[in-house]
């Protein structure tokens, strides 16, 4: 079965009219000393709807995302089904320490009452990060959640160098990694664990010229959580 949206347009057609917050702001703040966020996508969708289930292997779509940071296959599924989507609100990569803010308004789609979001994390092979299905909050105020990192579980986490193709092992490198990344290692030892799972976060290393990761250590290793998302109902 495909995993990215579970429901059917007939489904949501037919989902009720459920009380909700028509109009919310989405800050998204990028806690990390070194993890930069590939765009961001920011959704709200009916209640039949998923980007991912723990424990089940990740759909195309997300493999896409989660190994590239190509949120376009997902963006077009949700806007099949009636979803708002928000895409890419920091115009690009969010930088550690960085905050970016969608406003979703889901006026005209009244069964959009659940919250998602994800976006890969760099420097990985697969994870991300992502809020799975909350339930917006229908009360005026303010709501903070801390997200923790996935890993698509379709690609090793050999920690090196690459196209970032999915299907293809090895790590993005946009321009502002290049330089903090080390080169030449031999791969950590990993395979794919074929579902989505808590990413056990990178390993690396301190060798920039081998070793058996071109992640250091010092900079791109993290504790979940790796992000913080504050949404205000108005």
């Amino acid at each position: 079965m495909n995993r990215v949206i579970l429901a059917l347009a007939v489904a949501v057609a037919a989902a009720p009219l459920l009380s909700q917050a028509a109009e919310f702001d989405v800050e998204i703040h990028n806690p990390t000393r070194g993890i930069y966020y590939t765009p961001l996508l920011v959704t709200a969708h009916p209640p039949d709807v998923t980007l991912f289930e723990p424990g089940s292997p990740a759909s195309s779509n997300l493999q896409a995302m989660a190994e590239g940071g190509d949120i376009s296959a997902l963006v077009a599924a949700l806007n099949g089904v009636g979803a708002t989507t928000v895409a890419n609100p920091a115009g690009g990569l969010l930088a550690p320490g960085a905050t970016t803010l969608a406003t979703v308004n889901t006026d005209s789609a009244t069964a959009n009452t659940q919250l998602s979001i994800v976006a890969m994390l760099l420097p990985t092979n697969d994870g991300f990060l992502a809020l799975n299905n909350l339930e917006v909050p229908t009360e005026p105020g303010t709501y903070t959640y801390n997200l923790n990192a996935y890993d698509a579980g379709t690609e090793a986490n050999n920690e090196l160098r690459g196209s970032g193709t999915p299907g293809q092992a090895g790590m993005p490198v946009p321009p502002p990694l290049d330089p903090i990344l080390g080169n030449g290692g031999s791969g950590a030892a990993s395979s794919a664990e074929g579902y989505v799972h808590i990413h056990r976060g990178n390993l690396g290393d301190t060798n920039l010229i081998g070793g058996a990761s071109d992640i250091v250590s010092t900079l791109h290793r993290w504790l979940n959580p790796v992000a913080r998302v504050t949404v205000t109902v108005k």
